[in-house]
């Protein structure tokens, strides 16, 4: 057996697969937070999902949901309602929602805090054999802390932890612990959290 017949049984997905260069933008806050990612089109959006976790440097310990077009994917909620639109499988592609360049979704993470991102379809570029996971290789901003009180209580946290004078500015500080930077933020680390929770 050749080394390209043992290279292609080895890949993850056809050899036709495209890359798919995608923009995650979370609303709300300031400074504005964004990652650009890279993943095959035949991506999960259960993988996707760990994805953006692992780039924005969330800790995935709340529920999330993907909508698109009205249609919602996801875990099945356990706090649903009578008359709340069911969920479709989050085996679902992400090519097959983001078919053309400009394609958006949304996702939220923590229904408490109400995160929510606008996963936008950048570009569709060449097949690339050696890339068996999603990769991160732009963006910008320190993603909020957990549990912050969503856009309007990140807000007030910065401010409290930007000035020693404020009031709160000692609490937060003992809450979250120092060395929060809004502005924070290194590609080096979003990769290597993608390769440890996507091996």
């Amino acid at each position: 057996m050749t080394d390209l017949t043992e290279s292609i049984k080895a890949r993850r997905g056809p050899i036709t697969v495209e890359i798919l260069q995608l923009r995650i933008d979370l609303a709300y806050v300031s400074p504005t937070v964004t990652r650009t990612i890279l993943v095959r089109a035949t991506t999960k959006l259960s993988t996707l999902h760990k994805a953006i976790q692992c780039v924005m440097g969330w800790e995935d310990c709340h529920l999330h949901e993907f909508e698109k077009d009205g249609m919602f994917y996801g875990e099945e909620d356990p706090f649903a309602v009578v008359g709340d639109s069911p969920r479709k499988s989050e085996r679902t592609q992400v090519g097959t929602l983001l078919s053309k360049d400009s394609d958006a979704l949304s996702y939220t993470y923590d229904f408490g805090d109400s995160w929510h991102h606008t996963v936008t379809r950048e570009a569709q570029l060449a097949p690339d054999l050696t890339m068996r996971r999603p990769r991160c290789i732009a963006g910008e901003n320190a993603c909020p802390p957990e549990d912050v009180g969503g856009p309007p209580g990140y807000m007030q946290y910065l401010e409290a932890i930007l000035d020693p004078k404020h009031p709160q500015h000692s609490e937060m500080i003992e809450w979250r612990g120092p060395g929060f930077h809004p502005k924070k933020f290194s590609v080096d680390d979003a990769e290597a959290r993608l390769a440890h929770t996507l091996r």
